[in-house]
């Protein structure tokens, strides 16, 4: 009979943990937090030092009375929630619930979810960790205050159904920031000129330099002209070439944010599906005979640390799969973090480097495969020697005018056998290879390209980018990034296009009025030293009532302007040519979560509502009487149908190309991938390259 309650979260990870611990052991599922503040008020005594006001979560009572019952049967409770401020928080929640002795050692952490770390974690219990308490604590109070104080009076002055907060606010704005950025970017012109030569048998790029021995900028085409009157009939001859090693080195192991980020650039993962199918890795997965084993490390961290033990696993496996040279002399370290991280566990990675993707496969689906094998890989190369590049840099004269022509070329690949990071604009290194040369070497010229550009404006925000930048910036937290991205996007405050961020006029209006009156919460300097004091918080050395008490002594005196002086706003809907086909009234612009859409102006007495949908100017290849538009699914991915539908069904999601094909006059397709735009018939083999009007 059993004499142990075990209580974890989620009956995933209950299941997997029950199987470690044997009979002995009843293991159960909180469903997560079982209390919190009320919904139906602030549920803050701010005047009591800010005691929170706890009740027990709607729909919990039956999960709490089960747990109650279970734990009176037993002789010991252990509580082994995550291991972070929130997993120690609902430690405590349960802790109460259940009317257990806090003083006793019942808390269970482990980082990963394998047998031996789960058995090991039972011979150390320890108690709550009442700071991680009061750090959580502190930080939903704070969330609390300036979403109820402040989301009222949205809801009163500018819209129903509005909130602020302190990530996502920050958030917003950092997306309108770089909105007007765009807006305000002036483009300069600038030119190359790009010179083919041949050497012996090999062709090669060099691109112009400088004149007279000096780097030179062209900014327009009259410098260009005069370029190329300097080069003609001139010969073209080496003057120097410099041969260079270069070492690459690999990146980290996964942080929570560095994983979202890559997930996002190679998998095309939102940061909610990386966090979600992560999830499911760490808590278990059913390996068949070997019963259900966590395949990676808690995946809520922002630290780079990694266990001895998993390096020494790593070295023999690496040593053993590719040989002794892709080992480094000692283990390598990535002890540099964010000045704020907590470093409170490891690095995302691999619980096991034996179980390898291909091994893993056919237990997985393929969501937690693609996530599987990036973590896996991602970790390998991180233990791994440098890559060993060779580099070639030759100047080339050409009367007065210089050009130049580099090279690269991988002599050792090191990690890169494995893996090498992506980057945020797709760009990819390939080798570029030069032929031996040496000073003095004459070079035929077999075409001279010049080719004008223009500066390009900061891009605008993927989810990527801007996990990135919050996290740079030191504001949020890992479990914070996937929910506040989705917030600000259920608000209507942003929206998506072609994947990246894009301000609503809704944001705009709500950033103006936050800007006006509540400054410092979307100040980034503000908020990320609230993040410090709350970490602060965390590791014993400040207390949470001061901390909140400092906020809310200026807090409190913005709310009482900002309910004096704020003025009401009233946002009229924009009027569209459209007629509803119901009612016959006009429909209106309204904005949603996946961006505008039309809504009968009658509502509520008519709620008809239609997408706006954007022609290609393509028509449709299946009925050839419509032609295809832009719309956009339940859950706001843009795809191409027929403006016939329902009389036409024919839908896509590769976007259509206006060209037909040159070889069977077919509908062509966009693919957009690393290397750039390919056109791809839909009929035949031909596919083509689409060249960019600006590459640079």
């Amino acid at each position: 009979m059993a004499d142990s309650l075990v209580i974890v979260e989620s009956p995933a990870k209950a299941k997997t943990i029950g199987k470690y611990l044997g009979s002995k052991y009843i293991v159960k599922a909180s469903m997560g937090h079982v209390r919190d503040l009320p919904k139906s008020q602030i549920g803050v005594e701010i005047e009591h030092d800010f005691a929170p006001k706890y009740i027990t979560i709607r729909g919990k009572g039956s999960v709490l009375k089960e747990l109650k019952d279970a734990s009176k049967k037993v002789k010991k409770v252990y509580l082994a929630a995550d291991p972070d401020r929130e997993g120690e928080a609902i430690a405590w929640h349960l802790a109460h619930a259940l009317d257990l002795d806090e003083s006793e050692s019942c808390r269970v952490v482990f980082n990963e979810i394998t047998k031996q770390a789960v058995k090991d974690a039972f011979k150390t219990p320890r108690q709550i960790n009442m700071d991680l308490v009061h750090a959580q604590q502190a930080r939903r109070i704070l969330d609390r205050l300036v979403g109820y104080k402040i989301s009222p009076l949205l809801w009163k002055k500018v819209k129903k159904g509005l909130s602020a907060g302190r990530v996502q606010s920050v958030s917003v704005k950092l997306i309108i920031d770089r909105e007007n950025e765009i807006d305000a970017f002036i483009p300069e012109e600038y030119w190359t000129i790009t010179s083919k030569l041949c050497a012996g048998k090999s062709m090669f790029e060099a691109r112009f330099y400088g004149l007279n021995g000096e780097k030179k900028e062209l900014k327009k085409e009259s410098e260009v002209n005069e370029v190329l009157a300097a080069i003609k009939d001139q010969d073209f001859v080496v003057s120097e070439v410099k041969e260079k090693e270069r070492l690459r080195h690999p990146s980290a192991p996964f942080t929570t944010s560095s994983l979202q980020q890559e997930a996002a650039r190679k998998l095309n993962f939102r940061a909610a599906k990386t966090m979600s199918v992560a999830q499911q890795l760490y808590e278990g997965v059913d390996l068949g005979k070997e019963g259900t084993v966590g395949l990676i490390t808690y995946m809520r961290t922002d630290s780079n640390r990694v266990a001895p033990s998993a390096q020494e696993e790593a070295s023999e496996y690496i040593k053993e799969q590719y040989g002794a040279a892709f080992v480094p002399e000692t283990p390598r370290q990535y002890v540099k973090k964010a000045a704020n991280a907590q470093d409170a566990h490891e690095a995302v990675r691999p619980t096991s480097i034996l179980r390898s993707p291909e091994q893993m496969k056919s237990f997985l689906s393929r969501d937690q495969f693609r996530l599987y094998k990036l973590v896996w890989e991602r970790f390998v190369a991180s233990q791994m020697t440098s890559a060993v590049m060779d580099t070639m840099t030759v100047d080339i004269k050409a009367g007065t005018t210089t050009f130049r022509a580099n090279g690269s070329k991988v002599r050792f690949p090191g990690f890169m056998k494995v893996y090498v990071e992506g980057s945020d604009d797709g760009a990819v290194e390939d080798d570029k290879f030069l032929p031996p040369l040496a000073a003095g070497d004459k070079m035929k010229q077999e075409q001279i390209e010049p080719k004008q550009h223009f500066t390009q404006p900061p891009p605008r925000y993927t989810e990527a980018r801007l996990v990135k930048t919050l996290e740079e910036l030191g504001i949020g937290r890992p479990s914070t990034y996937a929910p506040t991205l989705e917030t600000i996007q259920k608000r209507g405050y942003v929206a998506i296009e072609e994947k990246k961020f894009v301000p609503t006029e809704l944001g705009e209006l709500v950033i103006q009025q936050m800007e006006q009156f509540f400054p410092e919460i979307l100040d980034v300097e503000f908020t990320a030293h609230m993040e410090e004091d709350l970490d602060h918080v965390g590791e014993g050395q400040q207390d949470w009532v001061k901390v909140l008490a400092e906020f809310y002594e200026s807090f409190e005196k913005r709310l009482t302007v900002a309910e004096e002086e704020m003025k009401e706003i009233e946002i009229e809907d924009e009027v569209s040519d459209e007629i509803c086909e119901k009612c016959g009234r006009h429909f209106v612009y309204k904005m949603g979560r996946f961006g505008k859409f039309l809504a009968c102006s009658g509502f509520p007495d008519c709620r008809n509502t239609r997408p706006i949908v954007k022609d290609t100017g393509v028509a449709c290849p299946k009925c050839n009487e419509g032609k295809l538009v832009e719309r956009r699914s339940k859950k706001g991915r843009v795809f191409y149908g027929c403006d016939r539908y329902p009389d036409c069904d024919h839908v896509m999601w590769d976007r259509p190309s206006l060209k037909p094909c040159p070889a069977c006059s077919s509908l062509m397709i966009e693919k957009r991938s690393k290397q750039g735009t390919k056109l791809q018939c839909t009929q035949c083999e031909h596919s083509e390259m689409v060249q960019d009007s600006d590459d640079e």
